[in-house]
């Protein structure tokens, strides 16, 4: 599968300058974000993806809709098996509604109202989420044309690479899991 971290993000921008979390909860994606997604799109342009499947972040949404658009694929699947790891304010996602309200095409049915949890997530807990993501994929006949656009955490948790805004990994689910080192 094709793993791509989302664009940077309006917390990505204050993040990475000070390395203090600027307080924005479920964040948008910047000019510079959507150029990266482009660019994702323009690599990605000759890859048999046939499936898009995303996490329900704000920030990850419009990434996916940018490559779909620029593919002229669909978004298969938002789920929140491939979100972030619960630790800072841009986790705090958008409610279900709130997202089917801003976004009518996608399929948001299979998310509670509330999808994120409420406390700072164990490392243990999104290495467990990377790992039955990746079992589930592995018996998938299409994981060789999936495309996941995910995050910093998740991404890490499946391949033990720390990837900036923007970048393309692969991943196959079958491989045996990296090791996964959190700190920098």
């Amino acid at each position: 599968m094709i793993l791509l971290r989302h664009g940077q993000s309006e917390f990505n921008v204050v993040f990475n300058a000070t390395r203090r979390d600027p307080g924005i909860a479920d964040p948008a994606l910047t000019p510079a974000g959507r150029d990266q997604a482009l660019a994702a799109a323009r690599a990605l342009a000759a890859e048999p993806i046939s499936r898009i499947i995303v996490s329900p972040y704000t920030r990850a949404l419009e990434t996916a809709a940018i490559v779909a658009e620029a593919l002229r694929l669909s978004i298969h699947v938002v789920t929140p098996e491939v979100r972030e790891r619960y630790a800072f304010s841009c986790d705090v996602g958008s409610p279900r509604s709130r997202l089917a309200e801003a976004w009518p095409g996608l399929d948001f049915s299979g998310l509670d109202e509330i999808w994120w949890p409420d406390v700072t997530e164990p490392a243990a807990s999104i290495e467990a989420r990377a790992k039955s993501f990746r079992e589930r994929m592995a018996a998938e006949a299409f994981w060789a044309e999936a495309l996941v656009v995910s995050h910093w955490g998740f991404i890490l948790s499946l391949t033990g690479e720390r990837v900036q805004n923007g970048e393309i990994r692969r991943c196959d689910p079958r491989a045996a899991p990296p090791a996964i080192i959190w700190h920098h």
